[in-house]
């Protein structure tokens, strides 16, 4: 079966197809700056051959003409592996939320419309998803189109993890809890931990741009850190991540705007907002190095904070087999697994310092006496994704 992942951004999209159950990449696509005139990006790559094509300096004026050069590649010239479009069976997206609809979804029209109930939660990726879905069915009509949401991994976590000190009422009516995200990153981490063993205890820890921890029990997520929105739990790159309500009320009474405080918790918070410097960790790291207090701040609060939840998930646990870097930062800052290592200690973790340093892609980073195993594993959302998607009934 030909599988397409479709990850779909404000102004890019990806897609990556696999012939699935064997879980084979056969092709990928991105496509940058979409509604640029003469400025986008595209690139595709034939994984079987090697082909590739990248090309800037693109006319994409909307996500339907992205998919249909996209489609293109898939079927003519020198990179094509599909002899029609109509092979693609199944779409499966990297979407986010919608309300009603946690887990796994074949896309109808109630399931948009989840979507669009909670645009206020997540305005910018359920408004690019919405408009792609919407293009992707009309270009593929014949393929079933499945929404693998970013929610589905954490749906049985269980209900005392999940509800907050509000009104019952609220969480009857408006759906008020804590969501969970980073499903398809910390779901695969799950499916590769699931491949060695039945029975096991975990953390995966994604580090990105976004991050988040997840603590996973036989294979399924019993706590996160992200609450209702994208805005919660760690610091972010730009956003704020567990912050007190009232600050926004305080805020505004000192003589901030709504759109000033919106944007200083979405936009210019997280490392970005305490550093001053950046919201890439390699620039904060590089600061820090040359002296500068806040840069080696921001990391201070963002290792305090990775530490507060994998501490708080390891006591959930009632043990720990496995620590899991994954992610931009996971997999690739050093510093970072060896300052969250080091405040393991009294739990048992212990780092090998030359296999850490060491570390390009997957592998384990523990020392041989280390209580539990800490490794890096480099995260294939897609690949997930797709499998989600071959799944549905």
């Amino acid at each position: 079966m030909k599988v397409l992942v479709c990850n779909a951004g404000s102004t890019s999209l990806k897609f990556k197809l696999y012939e699935m159950p064997q879980c084979d990449l056969l092709a990928t696509g991105k496509v940058e700056r979409v509604g640029s005139v003469n400025d986008a990006i595209f690139g595709y790559c034939n994984s079987g051959t090697g082909y590739r094509e990248e090309a800037a300096g693109q006319n994409i004026p909307d996500y339907q003409a992205g998919i249909e050069r996209f489609l293109t590649c898939l079927t003519q010239g020198e990179g094509a592996v599909l002899a029609d479009i109509s092979e693609i069976e199944r779409v499966g997206y990297k979407s986010v939320l919608s309300k009603g609809h946690y887990g796994v979804h074949e896309i109808d029209e109630g399931v948009m419309q989840g979507m669009r109930d909670f645009l206020a939660l997540a305005p910018v990726h359920n408004s690019a998803y919405l408009s792609a879905i919407q293009t992707v069915q009309a270009v593929l009509p014949q393929a079933r189109h499945v929404g693998v949401f970013e929610t589905a991994f954490h749906r049985d976590i269980p209900l005392e993890r999940k509800l907050y000190g509000v009104p019952y009422e609220w969480y009857e009516k408006y759906g008020v809890q804590r969501l969970g995200y980073h499903g398809a990153s910390h779901g695969y981490i799950a499916d590769v931990l699931n491949a060695e063993k039945v029975e096991y205890a975990a953390i995966s820890c994604h580090l990105g741009g976004s991050a988040s921890i997840c603590a996973i029990l036989n294979g399924r997520s019993v706590d996160t850190s992200f609450g209702m929105s994208l805005e919660t739990g760690l610091i972010h790159a730009n956003r704020v991540g567990d912050m007190d309500p009232t600050m926004i009320h305080f805020l505004k009474q000192e003589g901030l705007s709504e759109q000033e405080i919106l944007e200083g918790c979405q936009k210019k918070g997280g490392l970005l907002g305490i550093s001053g410097v950046s919201n890439d960790l390699r620039y904060i790291e590089e600061a820090a190095d040359g002296g500068n207090e806040r840069a080696k701040l921001a990391i201070d609060v963002f290792v305090t904070g990775i530490v507060h939840y994998i501490g708080a998930f390891y006591l959930d646990l009632g043990r720990l087999d496995d620590l899991v870097f994954t992610a931009g930062i996971g997999e690739h800052s050093a510093r970072i697994r060896q300052m969250v290592c080091e405040k393991l200690a009294p739990i048992g973790v212990k780092l090998d310092g030359a296999k850490n340093e060491a570390c390009s892609g997957e592998g384990v980073i523990s020392a041989e006496d280390s209580a539990v195993r800490v490794r890096v594993i480099p995260t294939n959302e897609e690949l997930g994704i797709a499998r989600r998607t071959y799944e549905i009934d």
